[in-house]
């Protein structure tokens, strides 16, 4: 069913049509605005992409949701219901970790499984350490949603006043610590420690640089992790069929050329064909370092300046490839860690690729609550410095390194995957213009990262921004909540008619 929309004068323009672009899109058609959608590649759903295979597309990008009440309201803002778009499946499983020395470790949705697990694992000394910074994090998570993540423009005065209003979160978030420094204290055994580091790369940081604070992701995956039936970008073609139901207009393999800024406005986007969108409010939900190093045109240049500055986050290379497994069961979501972290992130952060890398391997069609087909879709992800160094470069010893690691667990594949389905970061930097083939953005590393990110409104007062490179920063589920912000500053400011000038030309399209 279509939802009723009020028809509105103004005509928003959004380019990129990754989550946070489709995102921005929902909530400003919900709101009556004509929205036109751009994406520069042939379909939408930005770095939710995929690959094709025998068995179907493999993702080559992000693999789960979690915060799933984000998606659920967003979905709501055209009167529909995320269900009747998507199956989602929740994982009683979160993570399968395994060990260089053959232990193992699985993390649950309920803290009983995951209590007996750890007593398991590494005895009372093990439950006891995750008790007490699961109840740590939860605290902090509580605590910093609503002052950080929900709002749309975070000031470190306001953070400030939070936090001495509520000094018990002075220890809890150990201000002067990094994540490493943080897990040595808390856990006894290294191995958790290697375990709960690895959330800093789930924003393109290292746990020997993050600050403590983000701690707290553990407990975005602790509150419900979600596998999207056939995959995460059946949630992106979802989202692509709402919007063409709901009358906005999606054109792919649209190359944007600049942003024509006139009078201090944004007045419409050139296309590199010489077709010309008017529009009275832009959306750039890409990365915004596109607009600082003046990618779009000299007259967004001082747009967002820290983000052409700012040391770029981590990378990755992706494997995704169709095959029969062999060896230990998997689930979902699988960890194979290295045995010395430190060398891996020493090499990560002097720009090498490790060595000896720990990685993610997803088996897509595990955790479906069915029996996986014989031929399974797998996606493997290790991290990697983001670079835009275009010189050709031999892929085989990382493969064969990370087939070796695996198989020291006794896990192999039939056919052995080849180098012709990794995603480099240096293809990462062409598929994304600007980014130097970062994931996340800018870095997550120091104190104050978090409050280095661009918001949502920019010095242009029609020109917003939205994306994984904006607050409240990288991964799905955030990149969905800068699409609120800047949907909600966009609205805000329209009543103000001080910041919402329309433009004289509405509406359609002109060919230079």
């Amino acid at each position: 069913m279509v939802h009723v929309i009020s028809p509105t004068p103004h005509r928003a323009v959004i380019i990129g049509a990754g989550i946070a672009g489709l995102a921005c899109a929902v909530r400003l058609r919900a709101a009556g605005y004509g929205v036109t959608l751009l994406e520069r590649h042939g379909q939408v759903g930005g770095k939710i992409r995929t690959l094709p295979s025998a068995a179907g597309p493999i993702d080559a990008g992000p693999t789960v949701l979690t915060m799933r009440h984000v998606f659920d309201d967003l979905f709501a803002q055209l009167g529909t219901r995320l269900d009747d778009h998507v199956t989602l499946i929740k994982q009683h499983e979160l993570a399968r970790h395994f060990w260089p020395d053959g232990s193992t470790l699985s993390l649950y949705s309920d803290e009983d499984s995951n209590l007996d697990a750890l007593r398991a694992f590494g005895g009372t000394a093990a439950v006891q350490d995750f008790l007490t910074f699961t109840k740590r994090t939860r605290q902090l998570f509580a605590a910093f949603d609503a002052p950080m993540m929900q709002a749309p423009e975070p000031r470190l005065s306001a953070l400030a006043k939070h936090v001495l209003t509520h000094p018990h979160l002075i220890p809890a978030m150990a201000p002067l610590s990094t994540l490493k420094g943080l897990l040595k204290r808390s856990f006894r055994d290294p191995r958790l420690r290697q375990l709960f580091g690895r959330y800093a790369t789930y924003v393109g940081g290292s746990p020997t640089h993050a600050p403590a604070l983000l701690s707290l992701i553990w407990q975005a995956e602790a509150q419900g992790v979600w596998v999207v039936q056939g995959g995460m970008h059946k949630l992106t073609e979802a989202l692509a069929r709402l919007l063409d139901a709901n009358g906005v207009d999606t054109i792919t393999d649209a190359h944007v050329d600049c942003i024509d800024i006139r009078n201090g406005t944004a007045q419409a986007v050139q296309l590199a064909d010489g077709t010309r969108i008017p529009c009275d409010v832009l959306v750039h939900a890409g990365d915004p370092r596109a607009l600082a190093i003046g990618a779009l045109g000299a007259g967004t240049a001082h747009i967002a300046p820290q983000t052409a500055r700012a040391k770029r986050s981590f990378s990755a290379r992706v494997l995704s490839f169709a095959a029969t497994p062999h060896g230990p069961d998997l689930a979902h979501h699988n960890v194979v860690f290295a045995a010395d972290a430190q060398a891996e992130f020493r090499d990560l952060m002097a720009g090498r690729i490790p060595d000896h890398p720990s990685f993610y391997i997803c088996a897509l069609d595990r955790g479906q609550g069915t029996a996986p087909p014989p031929l399974e879709r797998f996606e493997i992800i290790t991290n990697a410095p983001a670079t835009a160094d275009t010189r050709p470069e031999d892929l085989s010893p990382w493969l064969h390194q990370i087939t070796h690691q695996m198989a020291q667990h006794g896990i192999r594949f039939t056919p052995t995957p080849d180098t012709t389905t990794i995603t480099t970061p240096q293809a990462f930097a062409r598929m994304f213009p600007a980014t130097l083939g970062a994931l996340y953005g800018q870095t997550p590393h120091g104190l104050t990262a978090a409050l280095q990110r661009p918001t949502a409104r920019t010095a242009v007062p029609n020109l917003y921004l939205a994306g994984g490179g904006t607050h409240p920063g990288a991964g799905v589920p955030m990149a969905t909540l800068s699409a609120r912000h800047a949907a909600e500053a966009i609205l805000s400011d329209q009543i103000s008619t001080s910041r919402l000038a329309p433009t004289a030309t509405h509406g359609g399209m002109s060919t230079a």
